[in-house]
Parts: C-alpha cells; structure tokens; sequence
C-alpha cells in the first residue's frame, strides 16, 4: 500500500498490526483472500490509516483501548473492537511477533495530555515547511 509510506516506527508497527488483524477478520467473515481484504475492510484499513497518522500523540501513541482521546467515530470504533476481539486470539499463529509487541505494548500506562503539534501529520507539515 502507497499509504504505509507516511507513517514510521511505532505508528508503522500499529498499522502493520491493525492490517493484519482486518486481513485475518475479513478472511474468516468475508471469505476474501489474505492478501486482498474486501472493499468494506480496505476501507476500514484506510480509514485507521488516517487516524494513525493524526493521533495526537504522535510516536508515544498508546494502544487504543488505553487512550484517553477517542479519535474513532463511533461506528468505527465498535467495528474495529469487533475485530480486535475477533482477530487478536487468533494473531499468535500468523504473526507471532506483531502480537507480542502489542501486547507488550498494552501493558504500558496511557501518557497523560499530549503536547500540542506531535501527531505524525503536524511532523510532516513542519518538516516540509523548513524546506
């Protein structure tokens, strides 16, 4: 996807592991392939692209059940619930190194406010108007 090319480090690594929780999701209950989720859930992978980018803790996102700014609409923050209780069991098996690092990563404690301007989106805003 074209889109990965915005997104590095800890924000790469959720979305990584946020795609293939949708891919093995839409497997099961869309009967597509694992390499092309259907319509629906390719855009479900757009849309937590998108707010990935803007969280507004940038780099120090927490995982989403620990974070206190709910940047999900609410239809799809239900959705993507769905398939984290769906998918997260069954990601040990695929990608056991994905769902150790989230687990890992849901152990850590939310940060408190975020500072202002450090969503990923603000970073490549300011990094382009240097230039």
């Amino acid at each position: 996807m074209a889109f990965e090319q915005l997104l590095s480090g800890k924000l790469l690594r959720e979305f990584e592991t946020v795609s293939a929780m949708v891919k093995i999701y839409c497997k099961a209950h869309h009967k597509s392939s694992e390499l092309h989720p259907c319509e629906e859930c390719e855009s479900f992978i757009e849309y937590a692209h998108t707010r990935l980018d803007r969280c507004p803790y940038g780099q120090d996102k927490p995982t989403c059940n620990k974070c206190p700014v709910h940047c999900y609409k609410p239809h799809m923050k239900a959705k993507a619930r769905e398939i984290m209780i769906f998918a997260g069991p069954r990601m040990l098996l695929p990608h056991p190194v994905m769902a150790v690092l989230h687990l890992l990563s849901e152990r850590k404690p939310a940060p408190g406010k975020p500072p202002a301007a450090s969503s990923n989106r603000h970073q490549r805003i300011n990094l382009a108007s240097k230039d």
